[in-house]
């Protein structure tokens, strides 16, 4: 058994050590050029400036060509009446149409196009926001667990050569059978550990990988995420208010744009070509026709009223929504600065707490060495000590997730 671990051992410290250590910002970088949903919202960014462009080109002079035959046979008196039909007709035209349209009204159905996107613009950079809390949040998990791998085997290699020390004491009867059973079962415990260590270590490896859409299953070394805890600006101006002050804008424009619909409209046309019943000189059928029209709203029922209505109702809803998350984000932000003071005052007590175990445990080992120590004494420093280093552990990676979601906010 012992050697099979061994073996294990040997060979995941050689697949790791051997491997490329990646940064935070590789798997930032790898995870934003992957996404499907960042890519999706760009090309509808490009795909609403489209938009501006084919509006202006709709208020061109807009150029159509049409062309009908008919012919409507009469046999020996029976068909269609040639009053109606003309019996045979044939025309082709070439149409203009210009729509009649004021500056004011084109510039809100453009700032309408140019608020879609913002919004858009706006929807992304925070679907960015959130995929980079995913991927740290993750990255930081699978860091903690390498760091729980690297001690787990460091321990287990302690205890190994400590083992070895106190089989050959037990052999020269310093120290009594049982003695040295209950330290071996306490190396196996550790090595059963280090197996865990591993198994969750590929785990939370592999997440990470699945997130950032990497399709790769080597096991990489993972460094430490420099990660510093921002000092948030006023938040009126962040990407998380944006959405509330373009709602804003948008409601404006569209109260703006149902006045305009209710303006009148005209639009002038022209036409030239051919347009023959054949009945006289057919050959002197061409010629060309032009006018204009003019659309004068006069009454709708109250629909204009009951429209504004509808907006001034969206913008009450905003400002309820807008009040209810400024609560939010200042107790959210208040909240996380609270707890990463709270987390950082741990350190200094935990890791005094560390300084001590490892003095214990090295003054311990000295006295194996001549069998003035008590194994339950050693066993005992030896949990303590891996105790205390699994709660460093876990107090370092909470304070990162603690800082990821305070940085989550600042921008």
């Amino acid at each position: 058994m012992k050697w099979l671990f061994s073996v294990f051992l040997c060979a995941f410290t050689y697949s790791v050590s051997l491997a490329q250590t990646y940064t935070l910002d590789h798997y930032l970088e790898v995870a934003q050029s992957n996404s499907p949903l960042l890519k999706d919202l760009k090309n509808q960014i490009a795909s609403s400036k489209l938009d501006s462009m084919r509006l202006r080109a709709g208020l061109k002079p807009q150029v159509t060509g049409t062309g009908a035959g008919l012919y409507s046979p009469v046999i020996n008196g029976y068909g269609y009446s040639g009053a109606i039909t003309n019996v045979h007709t044939l025309n082709a035209l070439v149409g203009v149409n210009q729509q009649l349209i004021g500056r004011n009204y084109l510039n809100s159905q453009l700032a309408a196009i140019t608020l879609q996107q913002d919004s858009l613009l706006n929807a992304s950079q925070l679907s960015e926001r959130d995929l980079k809390k995913t991927v740290i949040g993750q990255y930081i998990t699978a860091y903690g667990s390498f760091q729980q791998l690297q001690f787990s085997k460091k321990v287990v290699e302690l205890l190994t050569e400590e083992e070895d020390v106190l089989k050959k004491l037990t052999r020269n009867n310093v120290y009594r059978q049982s003695d040295y059973l209950a330290f071996l079962v306490t190396l196996k415990q550790q090595q059963i550990q280090l197996l865990q260590a591993s198994i969750q270590y590929k785990t939370d490896y592999t997440t990470l990988n699945y997130i950032s859409g990497i399709a790769d299953t080597s096991m990489i070394a993972l460094s430490e995420p420099q990660l510093q805890r921002a000092v948030l600006s006023d938040y009126s101006n962040s990407i998380f208010f944006q959405k509330y002050k373009l709602d804003s804008i948008r409601l404006a424009n569209s109260n703006r744009l149902i006045d305009f619909s209710y303006k009148p409209k005209a639009n002038v046309f022209a036409e030239g070509g051919y347009n023959s019943d054949f009945m006289g000189q057919a050959y002197k059928n061409w010629g060309t026709a032009f006018g204009f029209g003019v659309t004068v709203p006069i009454y709708d029922g109250g629909q204009r009223k009951l429209l504004h209505k509808k907006i001034q109702l969206e913008e009450e809803t905003r400002l309820n929504y807008r009040a209810f998350f400024s609560v939010q984000y200042r107790q959210q932000i208040a909240q996380l600065n609270q707890q990463i003071t709270e987390t950082e005052k741990l350190f200094s007590q935990i890791n005094e707490q560390i300084k001590y175990t490892e003095s214990l445990i090295k003054v311990d080992t000295q006295l194996m060495q001549t069998g003035d120590l008590k194994i339950a004494d050693l066993i005992l420093a030896i949990n303590n000590y891996l105790n205390i280093k699994n709660l460093l552990t876990q107090t370092t990676v909470s304070k990162m997730q603690l800082i990821n979601q305070l940085n989550y906010w600042n921008k």
